[in-house]
């Protein structure tokens, strides 16, 4: 397990989670109650295992070449967590006394720029491994 990075491998749940939160959302607009009823539990679970995400990708930033590789990091961190900002206010916005709530102008909105800087993100992670190697034995610079 030392040698295979774990954040890689988790980052695929938040990423589907909170992309089929976003398809609920935007398909309430439809069919109502019976695409939003599942929002809130997608989003609660991207956001649980995003947080470990964090946690496995904070614990393998040491292993980052120097250069633009770590500059690519840290605009990658900055995405991923505004992402997860997004869609936890958006989560925290939408639910009363443990209820979820079916969206409104401002979750929608939310979900859009959620998804948008999600993309961003996701596009700067698979630049971190397929461009500059990182997670790989042979790191490219």
């Amino acid at each position: 397990m030392s040698r295979h990075p774990l954040h890689p491998a988790l980052v695929h749940f938040p990423i589907a989670c909170w992309t089929l939160a976003v398809v609920a959302d935007f398909a309430s607009l439809r069919w109502g109650e019976a695409a939003w009823h599942w929002s809130a539990g997608l989003l609660t679970a991207g956001c649980l295992i995003a947080l470990v995400a964090v946690i496995a990708g904070m614990a393998e930033i040491p292993r980052v070449p120097e250069g633009r590789a770590q500059r690519t990091v840290n605009l990658h961190m900055g995405l991923m967590l505004a992402a997860f900002t997004l869609f936890a206010t958006r989560l925290l916005l939408r639910i009363e006394q443990t209820q979820p709530l079916a969206p409104d102008t401002t979750s929608l909105v939310l979900d859009a720029i959620g998804f948008a800087t999600l993309v961003a993100g996701g596009w700067l992670g698979a630049q971190l491994v397929y461009r500059h190697g990182v997670g790989s034995d042979s790191p490219r610079a």
